[in-house]
């Protein structure tokens, strides 16, 4: 059995004169599971599989095939089986003798037509021109080529269109099929609904960038997800859930109530003794949210835990930042301190003026201000204190601007 090969993409970036196509794609595509890769029309994804199996050459970055780009691959038919396209056929040519050209040219043996037509469902037009297919006998018949060598690697793009329900079923089984033998499967698609049933993980590009890589339970919060619960006395389960405070609608199939896992409506219910009808779980849907990302309404957060740490060490930073900020407002008080002292150098003829900057004492401030007022030579020269829009006094040094107006005067 062929073994699965990590398919990785680095940084890819291709552009074709002035439009860029694929823009910094970095991605990695595990073994064992089905990854669809999604993106509206002219997102990149095409171009974006075309450089990853050689067909384009990429103006930066790589993409690889277990570590390999797809040229320095020993055996490329027996590595990686890719279907890009459900036309690249001869019209005249049936399909059995189109696979055998392809046999004959990857070194495959002729016995395992016969059998990719058998597994794809052709067995019995095997033998029929292809021009006389149909678009979903086309799409069946490139599955065919891409299995022909049995790779551990598919590479698929839109490989449901075309096929009617019975075949996108089959279809889907078989991707699952393949990906539980270990290979790694990769397709593109645009029909979201049929590949949510069908992928364990997801690529999601727009605009050539990659806007959510990851599992489709992480594609929508929990917050998004409902219990939708249902029994035969509607008006019991109704108030059991109103005692238990959660939220709910009526809807015509039961009730819907938001934000609550089945397992706890459930035991609410039982505490109750409430028989239920039915019990399940529902999340939202993801064309919505897929549009979401794609306009940029939503921008969904990298899975790595490695960003998360240096954002608290980012807020811890600015936060010593105000502690110095009230170190200089103590500063102001040394000053009263150092003023008084100048103040009976500068004037001692009034000996009351030093006591209250020593007390400190509102009364004196007082009987200071009463003496200074009946001089009014002096009041110019001695104004010692002032009173801020805060209430502070705070004590102005005239020592430099006194001795120069005793000299004058």
């Amino acid at each position: 059995m062929p073994d699965g090969q990590v398919l990785e993409f680095s940084g890819l970036v291709k552009r074709f004169g002035p439009v860029t196509a694929v823009d910094g794609l970095t991605a990695r595509v595990e073994p064992g599971l089905v990854t669809g890769f999604l993106g509206p029309n002219g997102a990149g994804k095409t171009t974006s599989l075309r450089m990853l199996l050689g067909l384009v050459r990429p103006t930066e970055g790589t993409a690889t095939i277990g570590g390999r780009t797809y040229d320095k691959l020993d055996r490329p038919l027996q590595s990686v089986g890719a279907a890009l396209e459900a036309s690249s056929f001869h019209p005249g040519r049936t399909a059995a003798n189109h696979l055998k050209v392809y046999a004959d040219a990857g070194g495959v043996p002729r016995a395992r037509v016969d059998e990719v037509l058998g597994l794809v469902g052709l067995s019995d037009v095997g033998g029929r021109k292809v021009g006389g297919y149909s678009l979903g006998m086309r799409q069946r018949l490139g599955l065919a080529s891409a299995l022909l060598g049995d790779p551990g690697v598919l590479v698929l793009d839109e490989p449901t269109n075309g096929l009617d329900p019975e075949g996108i079923r089959w279809m889907r089984g078989l991707l699952r099929t393949l990906a539980g033998e270990g290979r790694t499967v990769l397709i593109s698609s645009h029909l979201l609904a049929e590949v949510q049933q069908t992928v364990d993980a997801l690529l999601i590009i727009a605009s050539g960038k990659l806007v959510f890589q990851g599992g489709i339970e992480d594609l929508a919060e929990r917050s998004e997800h409902a219990t939708i619960v249902d029994a035969p006395d509607r008006a019991a389960l109704i108030a059991a859930i109103e005692a238990a405070g959660l939220e709910y609608a009526v809807l015509r199939n039961g009730l819907t109530v938001h934000r609550v896992e089945p397992a706890e409506v459930g035991a609410i219910a039982g505490a109750a003794g409430v028989v239920l009808s039915s019990l399940q779980r529902r999340g939202a849907g993801l064309e919505e949210i897929f549009l979401d990302l794609v306009n940029g309404v939503v921008v969904a957060p990298p899975a790595d835990a490695a960003p998360s740490p240096p954002l608290p060490a980012v807020e811890s930073e600015p936060v010593p930042s105000p502690e110095p900020t009230p170190e200089p407002e103590p500063a102001l008080e040394p000053q009263p301190e150092q003023a008084p002292e100048a103040q009976p150098e500068s004037a001692p003829e009034p000996p009351q003026a030093p006591a209250p900057a020593e007390g400190a004492t509102p009364s004196d401030a007082s009987t200071s201000s009463a003496t200074d007022s009946p001089e009014p030579e002096p009041a110019p020269s001695t104004a010692a204190f002032a009173v801020a829009a805060t209430g502070v006094i705070d004590v102005v040094p005239p020592a430099e601007s006194d001795p120069a107006e005793e000299e004058q005067r």
